[in-house]
């Protein structure tokens, strides 16, 4: 499963808050509890029809995907994922995400009721906005809004997510609440410098054309299979390369490097600063569990 592509560099606004986050956060290990929080009353939720309703509709003939992230609702990348996804034959898109950026929050969760509203991601997909974490997002989507996905998609984040930086990352707390739920998952990282979320898309078709018939079927493991693609300022993207979650979070958030030789990367640190997009499967639960918020 391979897909070549190329990207640009500087650092935004967003790119500088994750880089603050890091240096708070990563040394001092996970944010974090329970991936569950309690069962909220349904008092704060609001959806439509088409939400409520798509995920059941679909599971019995094709694939069903609920789109999250911790960007929020009308980010460029849950816009790609949504837009791609849907450009496939057979496949059931529900977007339930935060109603405003919530990076760095690992998998925190609300104790209690949280407020939705309805919204549309950038091209007009209607999506639920949650006020509240990633987790939230999940949680109301498969409990209040009682959808349930042959697999959750949480991405395409702005920014790479690696080594100790997953355990801190809302996409990927995201992508555990669904696993603590029994849905597989996939998170989808792009890299920080000059973020272009559609460097993501063909992995993440890849990815889903090479699992399908095992998620439609219902077998696919149920587990957090991360995904980072680089931007790469010369050459393009490597190749994809399945490595073990790095430990040297001062490699965490580096340029990457498109024009390198290394071969055979020794884990996610090292392949995707030499210009690999990079494959892992995370562990089910952080060093630190979760709390919540």
């Amino acid at each position: 499963m391979h897909a070549t592509t190329s990207a640009r560099l500087p650092l935004g606004g967003r790119a500088l808050a994750a880089l603050v986050v890091l240096v708070l956060l990563l040394g001092a290990s996970a944010c974090g509890g329970d991936d569950d929080g309690s069962d909220p009353d349904e008092s704060g939720t609001t959806t439509t029809a088409e939400a409520t309703e798509g995920g059941g509709e679909e599971a019995a003939g094709g694939l069903s995907v609920l789109v999250t992230n911790d960007d929020g609702y009308d980010s460029e990348g849950i816009d790609a994922v949504v837009t791609a996804l849907e450009g496939l034959d057979g496949v059931t898109v529900d977007v339930v995400a935060p109603l405003e950026q919530q990076s760095g929050q690992g998998g925190t969760y609300t104790e209690g009721a949280v407020e939705t509203q309805e919204e549309e991601t950038a091209s007009g997909t209607e999506a639920v906005a949650v006020d509240g974490y990633p987790a939230d997002a999940v949680r109301v989507a498969l409990e209040d809004l009682g959808l349930e996905p042959d697999l959750v998609v949480s991405g395409i984040n702005e920014g790479q997510n690696l080594g100790p930086l997953v355990d801190i990352s809302g996409t990927v707390g995201a992508a555990r609440a669904a696993v603590a739920a029994g849905v597989p998952a996939l998170a989808l990282s792009g890299g920080l410098m000059d973020f272009d979320a559609e460097a993501g898309v063909p992995f993440l078709l890849d990815w889903v054309e090479e699992n399908r018939e095992a998620l439609e079927a219902g077998d696919a493991p149920v587990e957090v299979v991360s995904i980072n693609i680089p931007s790469c300022t010369e050459g393009e993207v490597r190749g994809l390369e399945e490595v073990p979650v790095g430990t040297d979070g001062s490699q965490a958030i580096v340029e990457q490097d498109c024009t390198s030789t290394l071969e055979d990367p020794a884990d996610d640190l090292e392949a995707f600063n030499n210009g690999f997009a990079t494959l892992t499967v995370l562990p089910d639960d952080p060093a630190t569990p979760y709390q919540p918020g």
